[in-house]
């Protein structure tokens, strides 16, 4: 069988590339290819030929909020950091999966839509967004989106209204499905936008504050347990500062690991299961990871 560049000459597909050059962590190991799709149709033919061809798949936008482990990963990773066109009509904004979410919350600062200003300091796309249901200071995806457009297994066009979702904490119907996002439609409401920029500038403010933001790193490590928060049982537990090579439980955030230097994927995996372990041992609370932990298989 030809190579997947050779299947595909004029596409930006590229071989054996270190993911760790693209994740926020800057971990991770090599990929065997990485695709760059420009269009709709581009995507939607390498999809379907790596289905076809059973070539695995892993998609990303601004690879935010995982971690890759040292062997990489297996078959072809998509970025959609190319496809990223925001518009706007009336009171909705369709956004492209490339696009940040942090881009479309000031496009609708700038047209005094309201809805989304949680999400103006959040590092991540929109296809990640709505994957995740990606949610801050009580705001959440599911609670402003419409309809999502989705590239199926066999390469079709589908669409789904956020209803059919199955939208959870941290959780889509997506992460079932093996379809890929290519765009998101959100509907807003009308505010007055000296209002809209007072939230956004207090959430911004809060997360400079309160997060490791001067370190690389996956953002928010673990789901909040009920009637917990993960930050807190970390810090009780006295794991705040802990370090395994590379890898430290911010002394700003005990529900972030920060890249202090060199981490590598393995230093990530061997920190979040000790935290794991040594929460658990001292309050019998299970930390379930926020963060997708992907290897090469």
């Amino acid at each position: 069988m030809k190579m997947l560049n050779e299947m595909f000459p004029s596409y930006n597909i590229q071989a054996n590339v270190n993911l760790g050059d693209y994740t926020n962590t800057r971990v991770g190991g090599p990929a065997d290819w990485c695709f760059w799709p420009k269009t709709q149709q581009e995507l939607q033919q390498v999809v379907h030929f790596a289905n076809e061809t059973d070539l695995p798949i892993t998609v990303l936008g601004n690879a935010s909020n995982l971690v890759i482990t040292d062997d990489g990963r297996q078959g072809v990773v998509i970025f959609l950091t190319d496809m990223h066109q925001i518009e706007v009509f009336k009171n909705s904004i369709t956004a492209e999966a490339g696009a940040w979410i942090i881009e479309v919350a000031q496009v609708a600062y700038d047209y005094s839509l309201t809805g989304l200003e949680w999400a103006a300091g959040i590092p991540g796309s929109i296809g990640g967004a709505v994957f995740m249901n990606a949610g801050a200071y009580g705001g959440q995806i599911d609670q402003v989106l419409q309809s999502i457009d989705v590239i199926t297994p066999v390469g079709e066009i589908k669409t789904y209204s956020a209803a059919e979702l199955a939208f959870g904490y941290r959780h889509s119907l997506v992460q079932e499905t093996g379809d890929v996002i290519i765009r998101a439609t959100f509907t807003m409401q009308p505010g007055k936008r000296s209002e809209i920029g007072e939230k956004m500038a207090d959430f911004n403010t809060r997360r400079a504050q309160k997060q490791p933001l001067e370190f690389p790193s996956c953002g928010s490590v673990f789901k909040r347990p009920t009637g917990y928060f993960a930050g807190k049982l970390i810090m009780d537990s006295g794991l705040q500062g802990y370090q395994i090579g590379g890898a430290q439980v911010s002394t700003k955030h005990a529900g972030f690991i920060v890249n202090r230097g060199q981490a590598t994927g393995s230093d990530y995996v061997q920190l979040i299961k000790h935290v794991q372990d040594v929460v658990y041992e001292k309050f019998s609370v299970n930390l379930e990871t926020e963060v997708r932990v992907l290897g090469r298989k």
